[in-house]
């Protein structure tokens, strides 16, 4: 058995406090490069509760996790300093005031560069993410994975849900909806206009359909080409995944994706000027396996490979010019 610095055996993976992947838990900015932030907070929903559990579901499924990556080939810590900060401040009955928090919990990560990955959490949750992560780079491209397109104007009359946070995003100013694209909508509408509102915001989709047809490398060819060299905020929504794969979430849609072409599509984006992510609607309660919470960890994992793999082609590239 391995030993720690002091002649103490290394704790069995099942012990200890539950971080995320067992990364170290401080409020220490200092030399940080990716910080998992919780977000528990689901008064944003309008069928499902229960995602303000995901976060813990999260962090209890990753402790697994190791950190060398064999798909792209790298050793995460090699390249990126990575924490758990902990969860964000929430207020249940209060949406406008748990956005404040969670904006403000992430402002000073943000104003040093860090990465924060967000562990929804309902979708709402993302506008107050992009409202820290805007007021450094100022509009940023989504790179949106989910069944559905979150950018109705007003649900019940309300206008902060989960289904609208993209379209308050624009409206403010914080994303460049023609620099931005989403991937796998699918599912019954009520009408049509509710698929062609994001097509006249100026976003670029995809629908779950289309993305079969085309396949892997063209829609990441689409991103690629949409984004350009414009900072990135990936938000991936768990219900992208097929319900027999992810059963743990509060509007699942049948037809969707598979675990392995998820990641496939995370593996593909190595390069990408990603400065923000989230990972969102995990809803424990409704998997007693916890194989949703299982995969949600692992796709957070691969984007942190996938930061760290960047960090890295970055400083090949720099050592090579100065040669």
């Amino acid at each position: 058995m391995s030993e720690g610095s002091q002649g103490i055996p290394w704790r069995p993976r099942f012990s200890g406090l539950r971080t995320f992947a067992r990364f170290p838990h401080t409020t220490a900015l200092e030399g940080v490069d990716i910080a998992l932030v919780g977000l528990p907070f689901d008064s944003g929903v309008t069928y499902r509760p229960g995602a303000r559990f995901g976060p813990a579901a999260i962090r209890e499924h990753s402790s697994r996790i190791e950190y060398f990556h064999p798909v792209l080939d790298i050793d995460v810590t090699d390249y990126v300093s990575v924490i758990d900060y902990g969860d964000a401040p929430v207020v249940p009955m209060e949406t406008e005031t748990t956005y404040h928090y969670i904006t403000t919990t992430l402002e000073p990560l943000v104003r040093c560069g860090i990465v924060p990955i967000g562990l929804g959490g309902d979708h709402s949750v993302s506008l107050p993410e992009l409202r820290a992560v805007a007021g450094r780079y100022g509009p940023v491209a989504l790179v949106h994975f989910d069944a559905h397109v979150d950018t109705w104007d007003t649900i019940w009359g309300t206008r902060y849900n989960h289904g609208t946070p993209f379209r308050r995003a624009v409206e403010e100013g914080l994303i460049d909806p023609e620099r931005s694209i989403q991937i796998g909508i699918r599912g019954p509408l009520g009408e049509r206009a509710e698929l062609d509102q994001s097509r006249e915001l100026g976003f670029e989709v995809w629908t779950a359909r289309q993305v079969r047809q085309a396949g892997t490398s063209q829609v990441l060819a689409a991103i690629w080409r949409r984004v350009g060299t414009s900072p990135v905020f990936l938000s991936f929504d768990i219900d992208f995944l097929d319900p027999v794969f992810a059963p743990g979430t509060g509007t699942p849609e049948v037809g969707g994706f598979t675990t392995w072409e998820a990641q496939e599509f995370l593996w593909g984006l190595v390069g990408l000027p990603i400065v923000a992510a989230d990972l969102v609607e995990v809803l424990p309660d409704r998997d007693p396996t916890g194989v949703t919470a299982l995969i949600a960890a692992n796709l957070v994992f691969d984007l942190i490979a996938v930061i760290a793999a960047t960090r890295k082609e970055q400083r090949h590239g720099a050592a090579d010019r100065a040669e």
